[in-house]
């Protein structure tokens, strides 16, 4: 069920994309609206969960999250908080970006190894940040307006990237799983500030952006109130 989900979530966003994939202020308010979401997940649910672990110094491996996920931006040159415009033109995605976006998602499907819960906030964060990704995937990817093996092929990888990684983690002893989430804590937390910050580069207050923000919030602490209820 929860594979169906993560699927699901990729292929949606793909699809918008592909139908709205010109509205570039579309996709970058999905995108606020994603981080100020994020953000909240990390903050309430994967933050107090490893920090409850008894893990000695486990927030060395946020930043270890933090860290990594700047590398994959090398790779993927900030495609997952919407720069999309820098690659070429001709509709081919580098391989390093397909590998970068490939590694993120793998990485955020360890945690749900042991995930049974189909409410679980940390899965919502990760489908509702699949969307506005795979949103920007579909819209490059269907610029040309055909639909390619190859772009099948990429959306393919990307949408069993967290399914694998999410099998793969189950064959990790149990005890590792606040590693693998205070990484994934990182790396939503990076993504997450860098959105916010990056809508608000002027630093006018754009009230429609902070609005979107808080919306965000509102939503995963909506999840966060009824998941506990």
């Amino acid at each position: 069920m929860i594979i169906l989900l993560l699927i699901l979530s990729v292929v949606t966003g793909v699809l918008l994309g592909k139908f709205f994939g010109t509205k570039e202020k579309f996709a970058k308010n999905l995108l606020i609206l994603s981080a100020g979401f994020l953000i909240t997940i990390c903050v309430n649910e994967v933050f107090p969960s490893i920090y409850e672990s008894d893990v000695e110094n486990i927030g060395i491996w946020v930043i270890a999250g933090v860290l990594l996920q700047m590398v994959l931006e090398h790779l993927t040159k900030g495609f997952e908080h919407g720069h999309f415009h820098h690659h070429s033109e001709h509709g081919i995605l580098p391989m390093a970006l397909i590998l970068g976006m490939f590694v993120h998602a793998f990485i955020e499907g360890f945690p749900l190894a042991y995930e049974t819960d189909v409410f679980s906030p940390y899965l919502q964060g990760i489908i509702f940040h699949n969307l506005p990704i795979s949103f920007i995937l579909g819209a490059f990817l269907f610029k040309s307006k055909k639909f390619s093996r190859n772009s099948w092929l990429i959306i393919s990888m990307f949408a069993l990237a967290s399914p694998l990684g999410m099998i793969f983690g189950a064959y990790f002893d149990p005890e590792l799983q606040p590693y693998f989430m205070a990484v994934v804590g990182g790396i939503f937390l990076h993504i997450s500030s860098v959105i916010i910050f990056e809508s608000n580069r002027n630093h006018n207050v754009n009230w429609s952006k902070i609005g979107l923000v808080v919306l965000g919030v509102a939503l995963a602490m909506l999840g966060h109130n009824f998941h506990h209820h």
